[in-house]
């Protein structure tokens, strides 16, 4: 881990892989360090702001350096996960099946069988990229990306699942719908997943 000042009120944090971002910002939102005013994420950053009239750079950099990251046991123990009901009958179903060698079952289980957590947001407002506590399936995007992705579509792409919050264009594989909206207007903040939150998938079809 990498800090290095961003302007006069912020640093930024760098680390080697997205998933010791996650850890680390988990345990950052537990240690509610004193002056940090917002915290920003990206694949392998985090943009720290602070207030300067209650901390300095120093100041924080120290506290920062005493944060411990959470573990998967951490995030399997914490309460309220935000639950988005899918309806497994995407469009790349068979394919994705195709390339994991899991047949639906198998892979409805596994994607409804771990916890996952916001790790960024991108591409669309309230487009969540999230990370599972389950080893990933690395899968590739499609070969030709559509264009016009359905809103709630549940979709995975390397090491990531996320929810189309909106109709645009797409290019990762569809495995299911949901009807929960990850972005509204009306919602504060209209994300429905910023980053830090943690999800699970439940499937809607189950008896």
């Amino acid at each position: 881990m990498d800090f290095r000042p961003a302007g006069r009120a912020a640093l930024l944090a760098t680390f080697d892989s997205l998933p010791q971002v996650v850890a680390f910002r988990t345990g950052l939102a537990e240690a509610r360090l004193r002056g940090l005013t917002e915290v920003v994420s990206g694949a392998r950053t985090l943009l720290l702001r602070f207030d300067p009239a209650t901390t300095d750079a120093t100041r924080l950099r120290s506290a920062l350096e005493r944060v411990a990251p959470a573990t998967d046991a951490d995030a399997a123990s914490a309460a309220d996960p935000l639950v988005i009901p899918v309806v497994y009958d995407g469009e790349d179903l068979d394919q994705v099946t195709a390339l994991t060698g899991m047949d639906r079952d198998r892979l409805i289980a596994w994607h409804t069988g771990q916890l996952w957590t916001s790790a960024f947001c991108g591409f669309a407002p309230g487009f969540s990229y999230l990370t599972g506590t389950e080893p990933s399936l690395d899968l590739p995007r499609r070969s030709a990306s559509r264009t016009a992705v359905p809103s709630g579509a549940v979709a995975l792409a390397g090491e990531f699942s996320a929810v189309y919050p909106r109709v645009s264009p797409g290019g990762w594989q569809l495995i299911g719908r949901t009807d929960v909206p990850m972005w509204s207007l009306d919602h504060e903040p209209p994300a429905r997943a910023p980053a830090g939150t943690r999800v699970r998938f439940v499937d809607a079809g189950a008896a």
